[in-house]
């Protein structure tokens, strides 16, 4: 079972970011990504559609033969990782805990923001993750849906996007936070800017870097980590549009793609 493939699924193009982290983490695992970019965004949809849509992600997924699945949707993970856990039947890793783990170790004051979009901080997952890891820490959420668009758009250090991060983390300077979860695959694309509007000192959390730890550990625990050093496969697929997704996704990945193939939904 050792070389089947880790399947990751996100909303849309942004999970991308956490196959980066894997790739990096985990340079010889074969990935096999799908995007459900017929119905992106997730973040502004109710719990039950996100919860329906993230059952069918995880079956195709499922139908491709992983040995293991990756959550990369911040916002499937704080209200469907208990679906995506009964269809999968292989371990799942969501971001949100291996998030929350990561900006507990980190925080010096005990004053943690986070960024994400309006259903994953309207689902209180983060902060509830935060506080059972140390109930003493306080938490301070904000979402931020128009980071989403600018990462897309491409507009990484833009005069546009210094504005619209300074208009959404003011708030958090005020709270005194020194650690901030970058609660959507989408964010860590505008790292730079984000990190340009707040104090140097502050700590970001990428938690697809968090998540790919994770899996690091798990697939050791359970014995299934490749062992093959010869370069992996790694497959695209998403549900609309596949060289719009190509386009834009070799910004996130940080390479060139390859093939993405349409899946019907």
């Amino acid at each position: 079972m050792t070389a089947e493939p880790i399947g990751v699924f996100d909303s849309g193009i942004g999970g991308l970011t956490v196959v980066r982290a894997l790739m990096k983490q985990l340079p010889h695992e074969n990935i096999v990504y799908y995007g459900d970019t017929a119905r992106v965004p997730y973040g502004t949809k109710s719990p039950q559609v996100i919860r329906e849509y993230a059952a069918q992600d995880a079956d195709f997924l499922v139908s491709q033969g992983i040995k293991m699945l990756v959550v990369a949707c911040n916002t499937v993970s704080a209200v469907a990782l208990d679906i995506v856990q009964k269809r999968a039947r292989v371990p799942v890793v969501g971001v949100i805990i291996p998030g929350a783990r990561a900006a507990v170790s980190a925080t010096r004051k005990k004053r943690v923001g986070i960024i994400g979009t309006s259903a994953t901080v309207n689902s209180g997952a983060y902060t509830n993750a935060v506080r059972q890891i140390d109930e003493e820490v306080q938490v301070f959420a904000r979402a931020c849906p128009l980071f989403v668009p600018l990462a897309e758009e491409g507009w990484i250090d833009h005069q546009v996007t210094m504005l619209v991060a300074k208009e959404y983390l003011f708030p958090l300077t005020l709270e005194k936070v020194d650690t901030l979860i970058l609660g959507c695959t989408h964010y860590p694309v505008l790292r730079s800017s984000i990190a340009a509007v707040l104090d140097p000192r502050m700590t970001l959390i990428d938690s697809g870097a968090a998540a790919a730890l994770e899996v690091e550990r798990v697939l050791d625990e359970q014995d299934i980590r490749n062992p093959s050093k010869q370069k992996p496969n790694l497959q695209f697929f998403v549900s609309d549009l596949p060289a719009k997704f190509s386009e834009i996704g070799e910004r996130f990945l940080g390479q060139k793609m390859g093939r993405v193939r349409r899946v019907p939904l």
